[in-house]
């Protein structure tokens, strides 16, 4: 059993509550950008943060060769542009942490799809997994067609979005790659970007570039804090801890999200957002943690 140190756990600690924070913050910077505009800004603009400073602890980051450049497109697609695309459109769509729950079935649908297409076992814990996540995204459809403003689509981008991001992990599992995992992160980021910002050129309305300080607050923290700083820890912890102590992170974070939107966006979370956050957690701890 490895055992986790006093860093490793800070690293972890902050992890979550940056990945948890984002959801609400990003919420309150839609309040006055498009959401294609935000994220292709604070993408881009990570992206540069990123290749500075990893750049200055001497990793290699230029790709070489077709083989490293296509690592880059084809994975991109679906971890970079696929999720980071939906799912703004889905947080926009949303509540703060309605959209944290239904982006983190991820890890399930991972698991799903490698029984589906790549001949893993099918386990009662899979099952256990399925069922909590639908009964999840059941309840909280269920609280969206209940209200005359509700917007279920959101569900459905979020969901798009989850199932890329599950298909990208798979993809980067079964890749032999050559080039430094960061390097290729940066380069995802990049293409993606630009991708995102063409499509915000092309489906939303002109932005205006002058905003509230909070929202300012918000693009500050988005690209120095959740596409820097928590991507420099994630980083470092992939490394050095077993995938299922990892885990434990990737559950809190919609509890995090959740208990966090009603101080930074004032959405109060409903019983079916609680229960929701709940059948979500049961099945991300099902797929993801290990028996001793």
């Amino acid at each position: 059993m490895t055992t986790v140190t006093r860093r490793q756990l800070i690293g972890l600690v902050l992890l979550t509550l940056m990945w948890g924070l984002n959801w609400p913050i990003m919420k309150l910077a839609l309040r006055e950008l498009e959401p294609l505009h935000f994220r292709a800004l604070t993408m881009g603009l990570g992206a540069l943060a990123l290749a500075l400073w990893f750049g200055a602890l001497g990793l290699r980051l230029w790709p070489r060769g077709v083989a490293e450049w296509r690592d880059v497109l084809v994975l991109g697609l679906p971890n970079i542009l696929g999720w980071h695309a939906l799912s703004i459109v889905g947080v926009a769509h949303l509540p703060a942490g309605r959209a944290a729950i239904l982006g983190f079935t991820m890890p399930v649908w991972t698991v799903l799809l490698s029984v589906l297409f790549y001949r893993e076992r099918l386990t009662g814990r899979l099952l256990l997994a399925v069922c909590a996540v639908l009964l999840g995204i059941t309840l909280l459809l269920w609280n969206e067609l209940a209200q005359l403003a509700g917007r279920p689509a959101g569900i459905a981008w979020m969901q798009g979005a989850a199932f890329c991001w599950a298909l990208g992990t798979i993809w980067m599992r079964r890749a032999r790659l050559t080039l430094p995992a960061e390097t290729l992160v940066i380069w995802m980021m990049l293409w993606s970007a630009l991708a995102i910002q063409g499509l915000a050129v092309w489906l939303e309305p002109p932005q205006a570039w002058s905003f509230s300080l909070p929202v300012w607050a918000s693009l500050v923290w988005s690209v120095l804090i959740n596409y820097g700083a928590a991507q420099v820890i994630w980083f470092a912890l992939a490394r050095q801890l077993p995938a299922s102590t990892s885990a434990m992170s990737v559950m809190a974070v919609p509890l995090v999200g959740v208990l966090s939107a009603p101080l930074i966006v004032g959405e109060w979370p409903s019983w079916q957002d609680l229960a929701a956050m709940l059948s979500v957690v049961v099945a991300i701890g099902a797929v993801l943690l290990r028996r001793d």
